[in-house]
């Protein structure tokens, strides 16, 4: 364990004086994420967070853990392991240093997020060191603990642009006494889709659902009578539906980005969108995740502004999640409304305009 609260702040504090921005760096997992100015990361000197880390507390009858940013995932799910435990949002690492203050930072969650929810979701509080070199505290323990504004989960998705997380206390969840998957041949991503949300409807220990390269994969989770009864039922209505084997691991390399869709260096586009949104460019490279609400589509032959006028408008959003220019804008266009509330919000928590300037949209 280590704590180098007082050497962050110190840094933060002479980047102010000397009038510099700083570049978050973790453990470098997610570094392909989000814009890359002039061919590189965020402009700015390097600040080290990667040896912040360790378990300040663990309650498992309070499903509480607190843990330093430099965490890594794999420390932490060794620990809740042994308890019978789990990050019930099931965070990618993207390789095997993964940090759960780079999951915060860049709201990664996987197959299992529609029906266990977000990490956005399962945040309970934590510390900040802002543009001012100041310490700050949100939240706390326990789900209740928020009154004003929710700071803590405003930090879920912002890639370090309010500050230095240094501290996550987390919400965790007992594992399921069985899970199995299914597969099943499904010819077409429409009717995929169309059967997932048609599923979604009904009582189902349901925490996974994708079609990919014309099969649709399930997976079910809970208590084993539940898990064996919702399996019976889908092998009944949908004739040659199969059981996965135990040991298969659709569902991790599916998380982790490792299944073959995912390989070569064609732009990958995430939609996130309405589930039931009907299926959009037949014929293109697509996976379909979260029951139809994550879409990820490999192709090189469009741009981020074309896509997003593909979804209709209240429906969803997309961004630029991996490879293709990334000096331009990655993330989905924002209504001037929005535009200036996220500068507002950057104002109040870095006035210099310190952490990793430009590396989520250009203007912030």
């Amino acid at each position: 364990m280590a704590d180098i609260t007082a050497q962050l702040v110190e840094q933060v504090n002479t980047a102010r004086t000397e009038g510099k921005s700083l570049n978050i760096v973790g453990r470098g997992s997610k570094a392909f994420y989000g814009r890359h100015a002039d061919g590189r990361h965020a402009r700015g000197e390097a600040i080290a967070v990667a040896a912040h880390q360790g378990i300040v507390s663990y309650q498992p009858q309070e499903l509480v853990l607190t843990a330093r940013a430099g965490t890594s995932l794999a420390e932490i799910n060794a620990v809740l392991q042994e308890q019978g435990q789990m990050l019930s949002f099931e965070p990618p690492g993207f390789g095997a240093d993964a940090s759960i203050g780079g999951t915060l930072a860049c709201n990664q969650s996987g197959p299992s997020r529609p029906w266990r929810g977000s990490v956005r979701d399962m945040v309970l509080g934590l510390r900040l060191i802002n543009g001012n070199g100041e310490q700050l505290r949100f939240g706390g323990q326990v789900m209740k603990n928020v009154a004003g504004y929710d700071v803590s989960r405003l930090q879920a998705g912002a890639m370090g642009c309010l500050g230095i997380i240094t501290e996550v206390s987390i919400k965790v969840m007992p594992r399921p006494a069985a899970s199995l998957s299914l597969v099943s041949e499904c010819d077409s991503a429409q009717r995929g889709i169309e059967i997932i949300n048609r599923l979604s409807c009904r009582s189902l220990p349901l925490t996974g659902a994708c079609w990919l390269q014309g099969k649709l994969y399930l997976r079910f989770a809970g208590a084993a009578a539940a898990v064996e009864s919702a399996a019976t039922g889908i092998c009944r209505d949908y004739p040659g539906t199969s059981s996965l084997p135990a040991d298969n691991r659709f569902w991790s390399q599916l998380r982790e980005q490792q299944l073959e869709f995912f390989s070569g260096d064609s732009p990958l586009w995430r939609f996130s969108v309405g589930s039931s949104l009907s299926h959009l460019l037949p014929g293109a490279d697509w996976l379909i995740d979260w029951g139809g609400a994550q879409r990820w589509l490999r192709s090189a032959d469009h741009s981020l502004q074309s896509l997003n006028e593909l979804v209709p408008a209240g429906r969803g959003e997309v961004c630029g999640f991996r490879h293709g220019d990334r000096s331009g804008e990655v993330f989905p266009p924002m209504a001037a409304p929005l535009q200036a509330l996220h500068q507002r919000l950057k104002a109040a928590f870095d006035p210099a305009r310190l952490f990793n300037p430009g590396r989520m949209y250009a203007w912030l």
